[in-house]
């Protein structure tokens, strides 16, 4: 084993005692109450809210911006920006509503409005996507060790995996909080580390030279127009879906110190956003044309840094690897234990769904490894998979469970399985190719069009329902069924275009999107079957086969 190996080893199994130890500290500190597993007592201040998110954004951001910046150069920036914009929007609209209504989960949004059955099934949908996005982020450190080790990519995820059980299974979300505020730390540490790599090869004089050469890689839409624009969707439909984060920010003593926490994590993203643009271009210059990026980067920081530097800078990786994969594994724990548990098992303690949560984490934790040793080379294959499973199913339940009183559960069953059927079918259309789609529409447009589409066609067959009358709601909705012709008239006339750039699917998405926000602008409740009537013209009254 090589010297970077070495020091690489030491300062990891260092940190990962500390990292147990720590959980288990914090496990002192739990809170007692009912939801002192789950959200720390909702106890925590700005600054821990902020390590958490940072953790969780801001690592696995870095990870995926400098595997893309050595392909892509700069424009991989724009990634960092999605992320940072997803982060402002959780703060600036869902963070006060989420905690008035005491939310934990996403999966629990959608059980409390819509029943156990709806429950339970995207719990399991929610539950066995997380170690997806865990595995995906785990590669990269896993990439890492097998460099400078010699271990199996596998291998060294199954160690990962371990490890998250080890300090998440004590403490819940204190350990979480302690675990993502010594990330942080140790993050910052491998911030240090790679601005030292870069001044010192190639230097600014050498990136400068780099430019001179490769001109492409330094354009801000070389990545692709599609490829930026879907970094910018699925984030910003990440809003209401991003359970781990919702969690954490929930966690905080008050609605306002969550969003303080927010604010805070978003600026504290943007150093390392920059960092892993630059230091993916200058792995590029150095060592060009790898065939994969994540072990490019190990090459090129051991080609010109000292062994411990390294070996620092590795464990930096590590941290950026728990930092999104702990909060994955513990929230798809708690849908599975919590939420599907508590469907199950109505009458379930507190401490009932403790236990079934810590089972869960010992179920996923085997999931995650499982995942490892199916496919373990391509975290974007993982990432692709988990956003269509979970978004596909999860997207309109979530919407109606929000805006829609009329949303039936026939249609939020029939949406969850619809969503979850369409976008996997699309995937294996497309031969599980992470990048090149049947038809160029990437599977989550698929699955969220389904989703969507499902959700409002047996909604408004089940319900008996009416129109709004005249005023500012109808005029809105109006305005929406304005938007979905505009959009679809101009997706006609530049399809090509829209083609060409791998855009369809995204351009069909808003207009489906335009027709549901009309349909629940402009729909109410219609008097009679003992329902409540709302204000509506009788003459727009509408009839509908029972049922939901």
């Amino acid at each position: 084993m090589t010297a970077v190996g070495l020091w690489t080893i030491g300062l990891a199994s260092a940190y990962t005692l500390w990292l147990v130890v720590g959980g288990r500290v914090a496990l002192r500190r739990r809170e007692t109450g009912r939801a002192g597993f789950f959200v720390g007592g909702r106890t925590f201040s700005p600054w821990t809210v902020a390590f958490c998110i940072t953790g969780l954004f801001s690592g696995s951001s870095f990870i995926a911006i400098v595997e893309l910046s050595y392909r892509t150069g700069v424009s991989a920036v724009w990634y960092g920006v999605a992320e940072t914009v997803q982060v402002l929007l959780i703060a600036l609209l869902l963070v006060k509503p989420l905690r008035e209504k005491l939310v934990v989960t996403v999966t629990g949004i959608i059980g409390d409005r819509f029943g156990r059955a709806a429950k339970a099934i995207s719990s399991i949908i929610t539950g066995l996507t997380f170690p997806m996005y865990s595995v995906a982020t785990t590669i990269a450190f896993a990439s890492a060790l097998h460099m400078v080790t010699g271990l199996t990519l596998p291998l060294s995820i199954a160690v990962t995996a371990a490890v998250l059980l080890a300090f998440l299974s004590s403490g819940g979300m204190h350990s979480v909080a302690f675990s993502q505020t010594m990330n942080v730390i140790m993050i910052s540490l491998m911030f240090a580390v790679g601005v030292w790599a870069i001044t010192v090869s190639p230097g600014f004089g050498g990136i400068a030279d780099f430019r001179t050469g490769n001109p492409e890689m330094f354009d801000l839409s070389s990545a692709g127009v599609s490829l930026i624009a879907a970094w910018f969707g699925t984030f910003v439909i990440n809003v209401p879906l991003a359970q781990a984060a919702f969690q954490m920010s929930m966690s905080a003593s008050s609605p306002e110190n969550g969003q303080k926490g927010l604010y805070r994590a978003a600026i504290i993203g943007v150093p390392l956003i920059l960092l892993g643009v630059f230091l993916g271009v200058a792995a590029a210059a150095i060592v060009p044309d790898a065939a994969l990026p994540l072990v490019a980067i190990p090459e090129y920081i051991v080609g010109v840094l000292p062994a411990w530097a390294a070996g620092l800078f590795f464990v930096g990786l590590w941290a950026c690897a728990l930092g999104w994969a702990g909060p994955c594994q513990f929230s798809g724990a708690t849908s599975l234990g919590r939420d599907l548990g508590s469907a199950l098992n109505p009458r379930a303690t507190e401490a009932q769904l403790v236990r079934y949560t810590r089972w869960a984490l010992v179920g996923l934790t085997i999931v995650m490894v499982m995942f490892a040793l199916l496919r373990s080379e391509q975290s974007a294959w993982w990432n692709v998979m988990a956003w269509t499973l979970r978004n596909g199913a999860t997207f309109a339940p979530v919407l109606a469970a929000f805006f829609w009183p009329l949303a039936t559960r026939s249609a939020v069953l029939t949406a969850l399985l619809a969503g979850f059927g369409s976008g996997l079918t699309w995937y294996t259309l497309s031969d599980f190719d992470p990048t090149a789609f049947f038809l160029g529409i990437h599977p989550v447009w698929v699955g969220m069009i389904a989703n969507l589409t499902g959700l409002t066609v047996v909604t408004l067959i089940h319900r008996r329902w009416g129109t709004v009358p005249v005023g500012r709601r109808r005029q809105r909705g109006q305005a929406f069924l304005l938007l979905a012709a505009v959009m679809l008239t101009l997706s006609v006339f530049v399809w090509p275009w829209l083609a060409g750039h791998g855009l369809i699917g995204m351009a069909l998405f808003i207009v489906v999107v335009a027709l549901f926000a009309a349909t629940v602008s402009l729909t109410v409740a219609a008097p009679g079957r003992g329902e409540k009537a709302e204000a509506a013209d009788p003459a727009e009254t509408h009839s509908a086969p029972t049922g939901g």
